[in-house]
């Protein structure tokens, strides 16, 4: 349960992070409610996962998850630059996080 726990935690990561655009400095009150709310979401679900998870690996791939969705979600919605080296440290990252998801051993 731990890693569903985990990986809903980093999804809305994605969420909050690509929502904190949208609030423009919290400043737009439509956006602003989810954002919060789903940061709070996400922390809650880190927390309970690092109960059984180590809490290095639990929080590396929390913040993989996180920087990789919104990496591409910026260069979808906002048209953020996807060049090639780019691309190729988000798949390292993804890498990473696979990396430690086999390696932790739970």
């Amino acid at each position: 349960m731990a890693w569903i726990f985990l990986i809903v935690a980093g999804l809305l990561e994605v969420g909050w992070a690509i929502g904190l655009k949208y609030t423009e400095g919290f400043t737009k009150l439509a956006p602003t409610i989810p954002t919060v709310l789903a940061m709070i979401l996400s922390l809650t679900l880190l927390s309970f996962a690092a109960k059984t998870l180590p809490i290095g690996t639990a929080y590396a791939i929390f913040v993989g998850i996180g920087a990789a969705g919104a990496a591409v979600l910026g260069i979808i919605l906002f048209h953020e630059p996807a060049g090639a080296a780019r691309i190729f440290f988000l798949m390292m990252l993804l890498a990473s996080v696979v990396g430690l998801k086999l390696s932790s051993g739970h």
